[in-house]
């Protein structure tokens, strides 16, 4: 088993900055692919931004393009994503997602095996 263990989240205003992390422990394996989803109330659950562990390939989705920055550690067991500019709308649970097997070039948005506990990420106004 896997374990995903989510950590710098918190209360920031608009405009401000946090940076979340994830450490995966447990089964020793490579992610090939890791991510961090968020689900704000009332709304279904986002996939934000991703990496590609082997090539370190990275995606967004459109409302954080130019604010979030995804990034992974050399031992390739920890993802971290930088926030910047947070707004408002950015207020969610945070969750972090490993995906151990993926052969495409690109990042994959969904089909993750492994999920964090989360950590709530609120921006006031």
């Amino acid at each position: 088993q896997v374990q995903l263990v989510e950590s710098g989240g918190g209360l920031v205003q608009a405009g401000g900055s946090l940076r979340l992390s994830c450490a995966a422990s447990g089964r020793t394996f490579t992610s090939a692919a890791m991510g961090w989803s968020r689900q704000a109330p009332g709304k279904e659950r986002e996939f934000v931004a991703g990496i590609r562990m082997s090539g370190g390939n990275t995606y967004y989705v459109d409302s954080v393009k130019g604010r979030f920055t995804i990034s992974r550690d050399n031992a390739k067991t920890t993802v971290y994503l930088q926030m910047n500019s947070l707004k408002p709308e950015d207020t969610a649970v945070y969750y972090c997602a490993s995906r151990w097997s993926w052969s495409g070039k690109d990042v994959p948005t969904s089909g993750y095996n492994y999920w964090g506990q989360g950590t709530q990420v609120t921006v006031s106004s």
